[in-house]
């Protein structure tokens, strides 16, 4: 089990990367953002992106999943109190493989709860060529290890 001791101030994690595709893109966009650029490349041919491209919260959507599944598993999470500064920089495109990173900015203790520390992260996405896509300030509740409250 990984605690809120485990992820020190400054560490940065690798969170590995996905391919995005078109059919996600578009799956994703038909529930959740039926804007016209992110349901067609025809459509997006016609918009100011030239082309089909990810919704922002589809690419949010990417990011989380490589985030629970390289930091989350066998963690004491306790869920989120919410992001800051989350900013879509450039577009995604369909075979865009994104690698996902995340550094622990910083620690507050709760003010209810001895055994609760709120890691403030920093996650980004990039592209292979290193070009950022999509950058957020996350906040998670982990629990302290049983030995430090």
């Amino acid at each position: 089990m990984r605690f809120a001791e485990d992820y020190p101030v400054g560490s940065s994690f690798e969170l590995g990367s996905h391919i995005v595709t078109a059919e996600e893109i578009t799956r994703f966009a038909t529930q959740y953002d039926p804007q016209p650029y992110h349901l067609s490349e025809a459509e997006g041919q016609q918009s100011a992106f030239g082309g089909l491209i990810a919704s922002g919260w589809n690419t949010a959507a990417i990011w989380m999943s490589l985030y629970v599944r390289a930091m989350l598993e066998d963690s004491s999470v306790e869920g989120s109190p919410g992001v800051d500064e989350l900013r879509w920089l450039t577009p995604v495109r369909p075979g865009d493989e994104l690698f996902g990173h995340v550094e622990v900015a910083g620690m507050v203790p709760s003010l209810t709860r001895r055994d609760v520390l709120t890691l403030r992260k920093k996650g980004w996405l990039t592209r292979g060529d290193g070009e950022t896509v999509m950058s957020l300030v996350l906040h998670s509740r982990f629990t302290r290890r049983p030995s430090a409250n």
